[in-house]
């Protein structure tokens, strides 16, 4: 479980302090909320002070309890938060069988690592040898990265933005990643998003804007307001997307 208290960041602007995030107060423990809201709400910031990529300029952050906010993101990775950026990393002379060795903190079989990117949807002959460079597209370092995460299996895993830089197809095979990582990972996973396909499979929804939380609910409860539909026709059209 993690806590936020009195989450503020703020950054210094032609000689102004600029708020980006609000006295944020939120504890999350579903295992699959969704935080989103307008552009330049600060749901992206947000997701980076979780991280432990930015420290917060007021307020504390709890995981089980502890004081981490001043904690590196090496130092949280440690305590259990996996972090997921919007345009994953490439590892040249790194196979993705490396990566995924290095994400479980110890030696896989090939039959092991395989196991995480068959779970990800990924022919896993294809892909284990496969160096992590400009050679794999966007959709498939975004399901290796999610393999990643899974072979971790941590307390926390926070993705931002994970339908960014992708393509109809490649997004359509990640939503349903996602809803398999749902019933697999052991954890919580706080996804960053505006997209409906994804609030639609979210236990929760938080909506942030203007540096604050608006809402904060169920999707039974948010997913109306945001389609601005009833709350029947918005449960026949989850369902349908399902």
């Amino acid at each position: 479980m993690i806590e936020l208290q009195h989450i503020s960041y703020g950054v210094d602007q032609d000689g102004e302090n600029k708020h980006i995030l609000r006295d944020i107060n939120l504890t999350i423990q579903e295992r699959f909320v969704a935080i989103t809201g307008p552009n330049g709400g600060g749901k992206s910031t947000l997701a980076k002070v979780i991280a432990g990529i930015l420290t917060p300029t007021e307020g504390r952050i709890l995981l089980d309890g502890e004081d981490i906010t001043d904690l590196s993101i090496t130092e949280r990775a440690r305590r259990g938060i996996s972090f997921a950026f919007q345009q994953p990393v490439r590892f040249k002379g790194l196979t993705v069988k490396d990566l995924i060795r290095l994400a479980a903190g110890k030696e896989l079989s090939v039959i092991e690592a395989c196991s995480y990117l068959s779970e990800v949807g990924l022919c896993a002959k294809d892909y284990i040898d496969r160096e992590v460079d400009a050679s794999l597209s966007g959709g498939e370092l975004k399901r290796i990265e999610i393999a990643m995460i899974m072979a971790r299996s941590t307390k926390l895993s926070v993705f931002d933005e994970p339908e960014a830089g992708i393509d109809l197809w490649s997004f359509s095979n990640l939503i349903q990643v996602f809803e398999h990582l749902h019933e697999k990972i052991q954890g919580s996973i706080l996804i960053i998003s505006h997209q409906e396909r994804i609030l639609n499979i979210a236990d929760r929804i938080i909506v942030l804007a203007d540096g604050q939380v608006r809402q904060d609910g169920t999707r039974d409860q948010i997913m109306p307001e945001l389609l601005g539909v009833s709350p029947s026709v918005c449960s026949a059209l989850t369902e349908k997307v399902r």
